[in-house]
């Protein structure tokens, strides 16, 4: 993990973030405590936190009882790190829950409360595979048994006309 040690802004209401240290992990996490309470994780950090199992009580207490100011999170962010504009994705495939992410540099931020969202979704990593895997067999599925359907289509058209023309070809020969 590459996790950076200045002081950084934060991407939706550019307060100073506050570093919080996670020694289960040994890492600092950025969290906006005089702002909105949103989180930046540096690039791979937020993969030891996602999961319902692994150790927030360091965010939690640095979080809880503070009233965090709103932000417009359909406005477009910059990445605190390297200034990257950010990208809008979805955390799973369930899409309930949209952090914003930085292609440059790997960093993800989360508006408060995204973080509890996003544990509540699956116990475990296995479990969102499992479900992403499912939504993509049932969408490519669909579509690669339509294409299937196409190809033998074709093949009986192309055998038809084969059979077709092997006929018009042995009559020209019997003239």
């Amino acid at each position: 993990m590459a996790d950076n040690f200045k002081t950084i802004k934060c991407p939706a209401c550019q307060k100073e973030m506050k570093k919080i240290f996670i020694p289960s992990e040994g890492i600092n996490i950025d969290v906006c405590l005089d702002g909105c309470g949103g989180i930046y994780f540096d690039n791979r950090e937020y993969k030891c936190f996602d999961e319902q199992h692994e150790d927030i009580e360091k965010l939690v207490s640095a979080l809880e009882g503070k009233e965090f100011e709103k932000v417009d999170e359909s406005l477009p962010r910059t990445c605190p790190v390297c200034g990257a504009r950010m990208v809008k994705n979805y955390a799973s495939i369930k899409k309930e829950v949209q952090i914003d992410e930085c292609y440059a540099c790997g960093g993800k931020f989360l508006d408060h409360g995204e973080l509890t969202k996003i544990r509540s979704q699956y116990k475990t990593e296995a479990d969102r595979s499992a479900d992403t895997m499912a939504y993509l067999y049932d969408t490519v599925g669909v579509k690669l048994k339509a294409l299937d359907a196409e190809r033998e289509k074709l093949a009986r058209e192309r055998s038809f006309l084969k059979r077709f023309f092997d006929t018009l070809v042995g009559m020209d020969s019997k003239i």
